[in-house]
C-alpha cells in the first residue's frame, strides 16, 4: 500500500512561536505545557501563529468478532445503538463536541448491522465486522489495506471542506480485547501488563479476557516488525480506519489529537507503519485503561489531562480542544512586553 507523503515539520514556524513566546506579558515559562503545546501546533501547521476554525471528531465504528468469546461486559448489538445514539446527538462524545463548537462525523466501516436508510452516517462499511481472531485473522490484509484507505481519504475530503484540527473516537463492542493484542505485539510487552476491564468486567472475564488474547497472538503469530499485518490477525476495522485518519491528516499538516485506548492503538499503528506521524499527534488524556500508558511511552507522548476516563467516543479528544484553543489563544492574543508598555527585566 502507497501510503501519502508526511511533510516534515515547520522548524521556521516553531522558532517564530518560541520567540513570540519570549516576548509576551509574562515570566519566560511561566504558562508551562501551554507554551510548549503552541510551539508545536505551530510547527505542525506551518503558521507561527496557529488558529484552529473547524474543529472535528471523527467517531469511527466496527463490531469485533472475539466478542463471541465472552471478553466483554456488553453484546455486539450494542455497537449498533450506539451509532444510532451518535447520530440523535445524545451520546457523551456529542454533548462535549457541542460544548467545544466541534461537528462530529460517524463512520460504519463494519458494524454488523444494516443501516441501510439512516441519514448523517458515513457509510464505508467493509465487513460486518471482524472475525473471531481466536479462530483466524481478524480481517485479511486486504481489508485491513481498504480500512486504512476508508480513513486517508474521508479526513482529506473533510480537510478540503475546511477541517483544521480533528480528533479521533470509536464505538466498537469488544475493541479494547482488539487493542491490547495490538499493543502487546507492537509494544513486546506481555498482554496482561496491557489489557483492562474495558466495558467493566469482572476479574474472572478479566483472566479469561487475558487468556483469549494470548491465544489469538500465539494462533496467528502477528510479525511485530510488520505492524499492517499485526493491524489484520489482530486488530479492528475502526481501529485500521483511524489509523488511516491519522496518516491522512499528518500529510495535510492538520494535528491529530488522540483519544483513549483504542484511539491510542491506531496511533500506535499509524506510526509504525508511517513514523513521520508521530509529531502531529497530540495525546489528550490518559486512560484508566493499562494498556493506554503504554502506548503513550512507546510513542513518547505525554497526555495533556488525567480524569480517569475509560469511554472512549472521542470524548477526551474533544476534551483537550480547549487546552489547544487555549494555547493558540495566548501566543496569537496575548500583548509583547513593547506592545503593553511593561518593561521586561530580562
Amino acid at each position: 500500500m502507497n501510503y501519502p507523503i508526511i511533510p516534515s515539520i515547520d522548524v521556521s514556524s516553531s522558532t517564530q512561536a518560541r520567540e513570540r513566546q519570549g516576548t509576551l506579558t509574562k515570566p519566560a515559562g511561566s504558562l508551562g505545557l501551554l507554551e510548549d503545546l503552541s510551539i508545536q501546533l505551530a510547527g505542525m501547521t506551518g503558521k507561527a501563529r496557529p488558529r484552529f476554525h473547524r474543529k472535528g471528531v471523527i467517531v469511527m465504528a466496527a463490531d469485533h468478532g472475539i466478542v463471541k468469546e465472552g471478553v466483554s461486559a456488553y453484546p455486539s448489538e450494542v455497537t449498533a445503538q450506539m451509532v444510532l445514539n451518535f447520530l440523535n446527538n445524545g451520546a457523551a462524545v456529542n454533548v462535549l463536541a457541542r460544548q467545544a463548537g466541534a461537528f462530529v462525523k460517524v463512520v460504519d466501516i463494519g458494524v454488523d448491522y444494516d443501516f441501510h436508510g439512516v441519514e448523517g452516517l458515513l457509510h464505508r462499511k467493509i465487513a460486518n465486522g471482524s472475525m473471531n481472531m481466536l479462530k483466524g485473522p481478524a480481517m485479511t490484509r486486504t481489508q485491513a489495506e481498504a480500512a486504512l484507505q476508508v480513513g486517508i481519504e474521508l479526513v482529506q475530503s473533510e480537510i478540503n471542506q475546511g477541517l483544521d484540527l480533528v480528533a479521533i473516537g470509536e464505538m466498537g463492542i469488544g475493541n479494547t480485547t482488539a487493542s491490547s493484542a495490538i499493543t502487546a505485539v507492537l509494544t513486546g510487552l506481555p498482554v496482561e501488563q496491557v489489557t483492562g476491564r474495558g466495558t467493566g468486567i469482572d476479574d474472572a472475564a478479566l483472566q479469561k479476557k487475558i487468556q483469549v488474547i494470548q491465544q489469538a497472538i500465539r494462533f496467528n503469530a502477528p510479525d511485530p516488525q510488520d505492524a499492517l499485518d499485526v493491524l489484520a490477525k489482530v486488530g479492528g476495522l475502526e481501529i485500521a480506519g483511524l489509523a488511516g485518519v491519522i496518516i491522512g491528516a499528518a500529510a495535510r499538516r492538520v494535528p491529530v489529537v488522540v483519544d483513549g485506548f483504542i484511539s491510542g492503538t491506531a496511533a500506535l499503528v499509524a506510526a509504525k507503519l508511517v513514523p513521520e506521524v508521530k509529531p502531529y499527534l497530540v495525546a489528550s488524556h490518559r486512560s484508566v485503561e493499562i494498556g493506554h500508558q503504554a502506548i503513550w511511552n512507546s510513542l513518547g507522548l505525554h497526555p495533556l489531562l488525567d480524569l480517569g476516563l475509560r469511554l472512549g467516543e472521542g470524548t477526551g479528544a474533544v476534551l483537550a480542544f480547549h487546552i489547544i484553543e487555549a494555547a493558540t489563544r495566548l501566543l496569537d492574543e496575548m500583548a509583547t512586553f513593547d506592545e503593553a508598555g511593561v518593561s521586561n527585566k530580562e
